[in-house]
């Protein structure tokens, strides 16, 4: 019965997750029944292991979502953003209008803007090139969620990602741990993910398909049809791309870069230089929590190079930013509504790994045959299938069985860099299930339907990184990290 209540409380949080209920209000509701079920006391779980694993969360990794959403609105009001896109798509042009989409996403997300600024700011850059080019704007979303959310997220060196951060304390490593196995997968996602739009570009075109086909855009992306489309996406907040006060004069193209360049140039700076050679031993003092530089490096990286950046960008923007106030309001109060729905995941996955039942499916996982790669491949995978959040599924993956996996990787000798970018890379694939949040918003900002994109993202944003991730393990084991 224990097991019975573990998974039906997964299917309760699944099914009303695609339906677009709140995931503040499923997570402990679906926490709740299955400890319920399972003979265990409610409100002990919900006021003990719900909230202190939901609060642990939040304090640890709170300053890089808030930092992330600030630098975001910054980069969206500033115009350096539609900067950014309009240059590509000048450079670039029709011809290459799929390489364009794909590109811009990439350059955004890496350089630590949000997810959901990039794809509103995206989206008309890829009409305007889709419309020139004549592409069927079913394509769109799986072009736009190549660039954003594979290998920018979760294989690229040094990626700003929060899912890049989570395994770092678990196995005291940096952003930039396994970089030569990161570049080897983002080479894989993007070559095939560019292949398999190249094919159905070239299909379409010869049945005779374009982007007149998609004409009914113009009513789907009246701001109000938006609106309530995008409302469904759990963490998705209206208030990062509506509040503040946007500039329409976009800057140069080299102050509009800058900015990005700081984050990933300061971050690599941080945590490969700074950071090692840096005397921390106060940290182990008690009042500091007795802990070891490594368990902090990655998050503290990350700050200082998103901190740095927004310096940099309000100095250089400072005329383009008349309501800076405003801004930096909505980027920090866009902050709130993404952290605590991952932490909810957060709490009902402490609540799962704290009942009797989940010792099966710990035993189970850690039994898988392959070794402790394909374990913490899988794991991290169904985890964040299951919750629809690659962030929340890798974090409930690790909290449960994280000391299991250090310990396994040192039994056999496996490096915890090669440990940390699995994990990684397995959290950001099986994530793009159809309820997933960003998936429901990459639809609705783009005017599509999953009947008529989902197949699409499928190939651009699971199988590819599925493919990559095979790799990484075969190749991992065979070679080692590099």
């Amino acid at each position: 019965m224990e097991l019975a209540g573990i998974l039906i409380g997964l299917a309760l949080l699944v099914w009303l997750a695609y339906r677009g209920w709140s995931v503040l209000l499923l997570a402990p509701a679906a926490a709740m029944l299955a400890a319920a079920l399972s003979g265990e006391p409610i409100l002990a779980h919900w006021t003990q292991t719900f909230m202190q694993n939901a609060a642990r969360f939040i304090a640890q990794f709170f300053p890089l979502f808030l930092l992330g959403a600030l630098f975001g609105k910054l980069m969206e009001d500033s115009g350096a953003v539609r900067a950014i896109a309009a240059f590509l798509t000048d450079k670039l042009g029709s011809r290459r209008a799929m390489f364009a989409v794909v590109l811009g996403g990439a350059l955004v997300t890496y350089g630590g803007v949000s997810l959901f600024v990039a794809f509103f700011v995206l989206a008309p850059m890829a009409h305007a090139l889709f419309r020139e080019a004549n592409i069927p704007v079913r394509l769109m979303p799986a072009a736009i969620a190549l660039g954003t959310s594979t290998f920018t997220m979760s294989a690229m060196p040094g990626t700003p990602a929060i899912q890049n951060a989570i395994p770092m304390p678990f196995f005291g490593t940096t952003p930039f741990a396994a970089p030569g196995l990161g570049l080897m997968a983002s080479a894989i996602m993007l070559a095939v993910g560019l292949w398999w739009l190249s094919w159905r570009e070239g299909q379409a075109r010869r049945a005779g398909h374009g982007y007149a086909e998609n004409e009914v855009w113009d009513k789907k992306a009246d701001p109000t049809v938006v609106r309530e489309r995008a409302s469904v996406a759990r963490e998705f907040d209206p208030a990062e791309i509506e509040a503040g006060h946007r500039n329409d004069a976009l800057p140069g193209i080299l102050t509009a870069a800058l900015p990005l360049l700081v984050v990933i140039g300061g971050n690599f700076v941080m945590n490969v230089i700074v950071f090692p050679r840096l005397n921390a031993s106060f940290l182990a003092e008690p009042r500091w929590g007795g802990i070891t530089l490594q368990s902090v490096a990655g998050v503290w990286g990350v700050c200082i190079a998103l901190a740095s950046a927004i310096l940099v960008l309000v100095i250089l923007q400072w005329r383009r930013l008349p309501a800076l106030r405003k801004t930096m309001d909505a980027g920090a109060n866009a902050s709130v509504l993404p952290i605590m729905c991952t932490a909810s995941l957060v709490g009902y996955g402490g609540v799962i790994a704290a009942l009797p039942g989940f010792e099966l499916v710990r035993d189970w996982v850690l039994s898988i045959d392959g070794g402790p790669l394909v374990s913490l491949a899988l794991s991290a995978n169904l985890l964040a299938a299951i919750t629809g959040s690659a962030s929340g599924g890798l974090t409930i993956a690790l909290d449960a069985l994280g000391p299991a996996y250090v310990s396994l990787a040192a039994q056999h000798g496996i490096d915890p860099a090669l440990m940390h970018h699995v994990a990684v890379m397995a959290s950001g694939t099986l994530d793009s299930l159809p309820h997933n949040g960003a998936v429901v918003t990459l639809l609705a900002v783009c005017g599509s339907t999953h009947r008529e994109s989902y197949f699409d993202i499928v190939m651009t944003s699971i199988v590819s990184a599925l493919i990559a991730l095979v790799a990484v393990i075969v190749v991992g084991s065979l070679v080692g990290t590099f």
